[in-house]
């Protein structure tokens, strides 16, 4: 609902580079719950260039609000293509892997489409650890550590879905992405190594070991990398295909370990 308040907000955002200005303006009226000095300091953080996630709190994925923390990724609609495709090789109860889970989107998102999985979400830095802990709460468990190493042994060979989004920005861009992004998000979250594609090429060295037979990873890439990824998986001996989301401008490898 427009107000002299809200437009004037507006207005201060949209002077400072916001493309969606009314829609952050609401939400920053909302978050500050009629207290003006708390919704002062919320502004003049958004002003001040922190990301507006960061600054409410939360990121919305896939129809939730998920909680996030400084220096945390912060969850993308394109994400959502992993969900999807991972929804579609799950029931209930299944053994899950939320691979680079960072705040826990994908975990949620999945928990929410499927209902109880066993799951188990992993993710080396210890700031995005604590946060998926927060989000995920006692519908699974949240382990520390690199790649495959922290999970726990009764998850060998027995996981139905190994569901990742691991950093895949080649690092000589990182200089390139959005402010918001390069300036705010841990660099552990965004670096793929070289050609972005290095925690690619290891899971996919890895993931047999921990997939049933039949079992799939289903990995979030760009469109332009899609096919250096199903070829490294390939080579892994696993049987490739690359699925797209128009509507979200997202893209994944899914690869099935052979039954």
């Amino acid at each position: 609902m427009t107000s002299p308040a809200r437009d004037a907000l507006a207005a201060r955002l949209r002077a400072a580079g916001s493309v969606f200005a009314e829609d952050e303006a609401d939400l920053l009226l909302d978050a500050g719950d009629g207290d003006p000095v708390r919704l002062r300091s919320l502004v003049q953080r958004r002003l001040a260039g922190e990301p507006l996630e960061y600054v409410l709190g939360w990121a919305a994925f896939d129809g939730h609000r998920i909680r996030v923390t400084p220096g945390v990724f912060v969850p993308r609609a394109r994400t959502t293509v992993v969900v999807e495709q991972a929804a579609r090789r799950l029931q209930r109860y299944d053994r899950v892997v939320d691979l680079c889970c960072g705040a826990g989107a994908v975990s949620v998102a999945l928990l929410g489409r499927i209902g109880a999985l066993d799951l188990v979400a992993a993710d080396i830095d210890p700031d995005a650890v604590s946060v998926a802990a927060e989000n995920i709460g006692d519908r699974g468990i949240v382990v520390e550590g690199d790649l495959f190493e922290p999970l726990p042994d009764r998850f060998r060979g027995v996981v139905d879905v190994v569901a990742v989004n691991a950093p895949y920005v080649p690092t000589a861009s990182i200089t390139m992405m959005p402010t918001e992004a390069r300036d705010h998000e841990h660099r552990v979250a965004l670096d793929g190594g070289p050609d972005g594609l290095d925690l690619h090429r290891r899971i996919a060295a890895g993931a047999a070991e921990w997939l049933r037979p039949g079992g799939s990873v289903v990995i979030e890439v760009s469109a332009a990398q899609a096919a250096a990824s199903a070829a490294a998986f390939a080579s892994s001996g696993f049987v490739t295909s690359i699925e797209s989301d128009d509507d979200v401008d997202g893209t994944c490898v899914v690869a099935t370990r052979p039954s």
